[in-house]
């Protein structure tokens, strides 16, 4: 039988999800204040008596904002493409072949990810400025991929050991071959945990900062977290602006893993219990 929830677990929830939410929220309320509010002590209260969306207005005509969400939208989505795709087989040869140093190979691809990116942004701009790919797609491509596989690859190892080996044998007897057996049999199966690892490596390119400061300086291949970063005029700092501009986007985000948290969820979780 179930146990009975009492209010103070309502109140415990409520509280929990007012922290969470509070910068947030506190960001959409600057967002739609007027200029006057935004300093003094107005600018202190958790409300507006005069609420506007020429903060809004000023991203999209005063900023080239349209584009940055571009360049972001086109190397998160380049990124996480390749990074799902090689991290897929990776993970199944670990996971579902037989052969010496897979736990070396899987200690070596922790620790990869351990890596503090202030530790390897010298000699990855250095590699890519000799390369002439510096303020391109590529040039952000290569050192988000190189960062995000790990962790991908660490995720769907987890998700295909849980896959039951009898399928994987039913389909050799068939005939299937191993290429048709991972293609037909086990990545079908692998979808949800595919699918939570790209909604992960989506979001962390898509916010990433470093690199694409340092490496794509051009205002043209400029990301959004960068952009909104160059918002601060000589003088001031547009904190409305920089308000609106966050809340455009991060809605979309929101509204993504609120509608899959099903799926994502069920990804994170499908390895941690065994059958």
């Amino acid at each position: 039988m179930h146990k009975k929830t009492g209010p103070l677990f309502y109140v415990f929830l409520f509280v929990f999800v007012f922290v969470v939410m509070f910068p947030f929220l506190w960001m959409l309320i600057t967002s739609i204040k007027p200029l006057t509010e935004l300093f003094g002590d107005k600018a202190f209260t958790p409300y507006t008596s005069h609420p506007t969306l020429e903060n809004y207005v000023s991203v999209f005509t005063k900023h080239p904002f349209l584009h940055y969400q571009w360049n972001s939208l086109v190397v998160a989505s380049i990124t996480t493409i390749y990074t799902v795709f090689v991290a897929s087989f990776a993970a199944y040869a670990i996971a579902r072949l037989k052969f010496k140093g897979k736990t070396i190979i899987l200690g070596t691809v922790l620790a990869v990810s351990m890596f503090p990116q202030i530790a390897t942004i010298s000699p990855i701009y250095m590699f890519l400025k000799n390369a002439g790919l510096t303020n391109s797609y590529l040039g952000l491509i290569i050192p988000y991929t190189t960062f995000s596989l790990p962790l991908s690859i660490w995720l769907l190892v987890s998700f295909f050991r849980k896959i039951p080996f009898d399928l994987e044998e039913a389909a050799k007897i068939d005939g299937a071959s191993m290429w048709q057996t991972y293609w037909k049999v086990i990545l079908p199966l692998a979808g949800p945990g595919i699918f939570t690892t790209s909604i992960l490596v989506f979001i962390g390119a898509w916010n990433e900062f470093l690199f694409s400061l340092t490496i794509n300086t051009a205002d043209k291949f400029k990301t959004v977290p960068v952009g909104i970063a160059m918002f601060q005029g000589q003088y001031t700092i547009p904190w409305g602006e920089i308000s609106a501009a966050t809340v455009v986007v991060t809605v979309p985000l929101v509204i993504l893993v609120l509608i899959f948290q099903r799926r994502i969820v069920s990804g994170l979780t499908s390895g941690s219990v065994k059958e």
